[in-house]
């Protein structure tokens, strides 16, 4: 077990390091900086003064060498946009990514899981084919076009919820609903798909001969043993809906990290873009690891060598 761990930290650290090369560069890609800060009065040689100054001047290799020192001495640069330091920025906006995708979180999980039970011990009836069009509809609307259609229906044409900003409970319900539709739909089909195999068990069947109750041999016997491939899904989904909320923040323009990306993408904000991205694969990468570790303690037949 601790080789593994070893194994497995070292692979998340390798990540981390190809996540922030690759977000290094290709933010240099979106073009120069200098253009949109500098007016457009400024001469080449103002131009020259402020890269020297800001160290764009130098080779890309070395720019990205002296930007991993600084971030592991614990200094993730300074935004360009805002004026203040870009880790800052990015922690200031968390807890309201936070905040949405704990309410989606809990919701999805609680509603794909218990619908997953049900459909699959309701296998070839009405619940079992409604469970199958949730899925098909969850994992084929896209995710901009469900949350303007919300925003249409319940927030234009009925007026119960308010289109935009960050609130109480209704302002979460309409982003909630967008970012967790897709996870509602994947987690149900992985629970169907488990708990069909486990319920065609032979120790299911023996538990039901000993006369064990209904309930007791779904969420004794069945629910446990069947818990391995939502839970390596549920890892995804923590990590996704923190990282993945680029488009439900815009389109609702919730406050978090995900329009914070948008923004300083827009403004070219080298520094920002990579602090958002690096802190967002750092939590991606930590839920993963999590979920991997959970795996020898919630079955022992799993043994890592």
């Amino acid at each position: 077990m601790q080789r593994y761990l070893i194994f497995r930290v070292g692979q998340s650290i390798v990540a981390l390091i190809g996540v922030s090369m690759l977000v290094f560069f290709l933010t240099r890609l979106s073009g120069n900086v200098l253009d949109l800060m500098l007016p457009i009065e400024a001469t080449p040689e103002d131009f020259e003064r402020v890269e020297k100054a800001w160290g764009l001047d130098k080779p890309m290799v070395v720019q990205y060498l002296i930007y991993a020192k600084n971030v592991l001495q614990g200094d993730w640069g300074e935004s360009w946009k805002w004026g203040s330091g870009a880790l800052d920025i990015v922690l200031e906006k968390f807890p309201a990514t936070v905040q949405l995708a704990a309410f989606t979180l809990a919701i999805s999980t609680a509603l794909g899981l218990s619908i997953g039970m049900l459909v699959a011990t309701k296998k070839d009836t009405p619940f079992d084919y409604g469970g199958k069009i949730i899925a098909l509809l969850g994992q084929s609307l896209p995710s901009f076009w469900l949350g303007i259609v919300l925003m249409w229906v319940f927030a234009v044409l009925l007026g119960w919820l308010p289109t935009s900003g960050r609130g109480g409970i209704t302002h979460m319900i309409m982003p909630a609903i967008t970012l967790g539709w897709f996870n509602v739909a994947a987690l149900m089909r992985l629970t169907r798909s488990a708990m069909l195999e486990v319920l065609d068990s032979e120790y299911v069947k023996l538990a039901r001969i000993k006369g064990l109750p209904e309930w007791k041999v779904i969420w004794k016997h069945c629910l446990r043993n069947a818990a391995i491939a939502p839970l390596t899904y549920f890892g995804l989904v923590a990590g996704f809906l923190l990282t993945g909320s680029v488009v439900t923040e815009t389109v609702f323009a919730w406050p978090g990290t995900g329009l914070l990306a948008v923004e300083a993408v827009q403004a070219r904000d080298y520094q920002v873009v990579q602090a958002v991205v690096l802190f967002m694969a750092s939590i991606f990468i930590a839920s993963n690891l999590v979920v991997d570790i959970l795996y020898a303690y919630l079955d022992p037949r799993i043994r890592y060598n």
